[in-house]
């Protein structure tokens, strides 16, 4: 039961906006850890902090026209929710999936705040993205697509105001028309407006890799606090993304053995190990299924249509594909299965019954705004390279990326101790980045 001032809260939240499951879900976890800081610190609620961090500081909704190969005029919707600028300018990716809706770009603009808090970057929280679905698209119609969104996007971002990046369905490919399109606009080259550029045009090393690593390195941090490793460990990731791919790869770097990757269509299975380039060649180059792996890895691996890649036994999970993917079954199944840790690779893929089943066994849990805040806080570094003009190397880039995982670990663990509650790392990110934010709110008075 949350404290009453809380839940009166977060029955206002739930009444004013209506029909959106996953933000509230998002809500709803975050109020449950901020139970501790209500207690210790009622100036929070006597300033209207919560109030105010649950209600966005700008939506906005806006008509994509375009026209496909057939010449038929298309529409489609076009969101961006500047969440909360307390910490810096609104930094958050792009989504191109037809299931985008306000809701879900809300809950993930909401798990932002906290996850750009805790990089300890000066980065503030937003999101956005479109309906539109690039998967089948022609090169030309995903650029006629990208050139007619950054019109409207162009006017309410910038690098000192909205920083967005890449999201599902928005690579290299989308990142370059979209940033094309805002330079003609404005007749201005400011690289650091957009994130997840292309190497050769302001981008960074270790960008394309960040997420998927700082996926693994969080879970390598919770297992070393355990006394524990990756050495030869067995490891079940979802997915076959950009997240997915490249959290494999850090999986071989740590000295763990990748043994799953699934798409929309089923899952794939090879316990030799992921081969990864094979995998890459496929779903990078060739766009294609999983069920490719299968049938090229001659018989050395298997291809399970449906089902579900949780069935897999493994010491290690990086969930790494969408939303609310792992749910209470599969949970019990993976903690039958003799699972260890849980590193959330993608952003909320466990519902929140699988969070209680993992932290109720003592599972060490790492929740995304933690476990994938790699992909963002490479972005912040982007940003940085971009102000001074300078580029990186991938050594100099992976050590700040591992430097900052790493501190975000700590940070949990140590907020976890400090209000009593010893290896919850979902109760220490959610405080710790909360905390941050709430600060810098109460500093600017009421805005």
């Amino acid at each position: 039961m949350l404290d009453p001032t809380l839940q009166q809260t977060l029955d206002e939240v739930l009444r004013r906006n209506p029909g959106e499951p996953e933000f509230h879900q998002a809500v709803r976890e975050v109020f449950e850890s901020l139970q501790v800081v209500q207690e210790r610190h009622p100036e929070y609620s006597d300033k209207g902090i919560i109030t105010r961090l649950c209600e966005p500081e700008r939506q906005i909704i806006f008509r994509v026209p375009w026209v496909d190969d057939a010449g038929t005029v298309q529409v489609n919707r076009g969101f961006r929710v500047e969440y909360n600028s307390a910490l810096g300018p609104y930094k958050g990716g792009l989504r191109f999936h037809r299931s985008v809706n306000l809701g879900i770009v809300k809950f993930l603009g909401f798990e932002q705040i906290f996850k750009n808090s805790l990089t300890g970057l000066p980065i503030g929280g937003g999101k956005g993205g479109s309906d539109f679905d690039p998967h089948g698209r022609s090169d030309g119609e995903v650029m006629r697509f990208c050139q007619s969104f950054m019109t409207e996007l162009h006017r309410h971002i910038g690098e000192y105001t909205d920083v967005p990046a890449g999201d599902i369905g928005v690579g290299a490919r989308e990142i370059g028309f979209l940033f094309g399109q805002y330079k003609r606009l404005t007749n201005r080259y400011e690289a650091g407006t957009l994130t997840g550029k292309g190497l050769d045009w302001g981008g960074s090393l270790v960008r394309k890799e960040a997420t998927g690593y700082g996926a693994a390195i969080f879970a390598d941090e919770m297992l070393k606090a355990r006394g524990s490793s990756f050495d030869g460990r067995r490891v079940a990731v979802s997915g076959s993304g950009n997240v997915a791919l490249y959290a494999i790869e850090k999986t071989e770097q740590l000295g763990g053995i990748a043994v799953t990757a699934s798409d929309s269509s089923g899952y794939v299975v090879d316990d030799d190990g992921i081969d990864l380039e094979l995998l890459k060649q496929i779903k990078e180059v060739e766009r294609g299924r999983i069920s490719e792996y299968a049938e090229r890895r001659g018989g050395r691996a298997r291809y399970v249509a449906g089902g579900s890649v949780w069935d897999v036994p493994v010491a290690i999970a990086l969930p790494s594909a969408t939303q609310n993917e792992l749910d209470e079954q599969a949970a019990r199944t993976l903690v039958a299965n003799g699972v260890e840790a849980v590193s959330e690779g993608a952003n909320m893929p466990c519902t929140p019954s699988a969070v209680a089943v993992f932290r109720d066994k003592g599972i060490a849990f790492g929740p995304g705004k933690a476990a994938n805040a790699g992909g963002v806080a490479t972005s912040a570094l982007e940003m940085q390279q971009n102000a001074s003009r300078d580029a990186w190397t991938f050594e100099y880039t992976e050590d700040r990326l591992t430097a900052i995982m790493k501190g975000i670990h700590t940070t949990c663990l140590e907020t976890a101790d400090e209000f009593g509650r010893p290896g919850d790392y979902v109760l220490g990110a959610n405080v710790a980045g909360f905390r941050k934010v709430a600060d810098a709110m109460m500093a600017f008075g009421v805005i």
